[in-house]
């Protein structure tokens, strides 16, 4: 596939890479990987202060997807950004590749954390964004959050550790896509922004889907000195193909050979 110049052919290269790995590997959690692939091309070719050449730089950005069943989006943005060669990919969900169905450290270059147990990504984050404080160190710490995990109680020790100690230079981001594996989100969790603001934390909410409010969000943060950031991003399960957006079958299905076809043919139709 051609490299792409705007996060929005980014976005749908990440998207088609996604549809492929999960056709090849016979793997579900397709729909949970399309809806944050914006956010992640955004954070990987706009924000992030990271180099493919040197990957454990102490200085770089780390970031961490909490929601680690979205892991494709993860995989095929380091790919792209050029952090391991783009074959890799073919390893994805295959007995004995390096790309397992939830990321494991070090397994490829970039790679932060092991996550996908849902509601630790955010503790880790903490102790990152503390680490940088402590050792005087400039980088930044991103997590990308399911809204699903928002229910877990361990997300909001997290959320009131770090208001505690004052971690502006940690951001988390919830990809707000309304829906967990058995159903709706939006009952239980909202208002979800005056939850993250009652916990101490500076909080704003976006498109999901837009470049650009993603990139000017994220560039912004901190929002206010010695707040932790947090950036609600309302967004779209299984955004980009139509047959798979807000259709909870796809949190569990894995694409067969018309469902692939149908897919590239809505996502690759757009490309240049």
């Amino acid at each position: 596939m051609a490299r792409a110049d705007s996060l929005e052919e980014l976005a749908r290269a990440i998207r088609a890479r996604i549809v492929r790995m999960a056709h090849a590997g016979g793997t579900p959690h397709v729909a949970s990987a399309l809806s944050c692939a914006d956010v992640v091309a955004a954070l990987y070719f706009k924000v992030l202060r990271i180099d493919p050449r040197a990957p454990e730089d102490e200085g770089r950005d780390r970031f961490i997807l909490s929601k680690g069943h979205g892991c494709m989006a993860q995989y095929a943005a380091l790919a792209e950004r050029g952090f391991f060669p783009e074959e890799v990919l073919e390893e994805y969900g295959r007995e004995g590749g390096r790309l397992a169905e939830h990321p494991a450290p070090r397994c490829v270059p970039g790679i932060e954390a092991a996550t996908g147990s849902l509601g630790h990504g955010l503790s880790m984050g903490a102790g990152l964004a503390l680490a940088a404080k402590i050792r005087e160190l400039g980088y930044r710490v991103f997590v990308l959050l399911s809204d699903a995990e928002c229910a877990e109680g361990s997300v909001w020790e997290a959320a009131l550790f770090a208001s505690a100690r004052g971690l502006d230079n940690l951001v988390a981001i919830v990809d707000y896509n309304q829906w967990s594996a058995m159903g709706r989100t939006s009952p239980y969790l909202e208002p979800l922004a005056e939850k993250w603001k009652a916990f101490g934390w500076s909080c704003v909410e976006i498109d999901g889907h837009d470049a650009g409010a993603i990139v000017a969000a994220l560039s912004r943060a901190p929002f206010e000195p010695l707040r932790p950031t947090a950036i609600i991003a309302h967004t779209v399960k299984g955004k980009g193909v139509s047959f798979m957006e807000n259709d909870l079958e796809w949190h569990y299905r894995p694409p067969n050979d018309n469902d692939l076809k149908r897919a590239l043919e809505e996502i690759e139709g757009r490309l240049p």
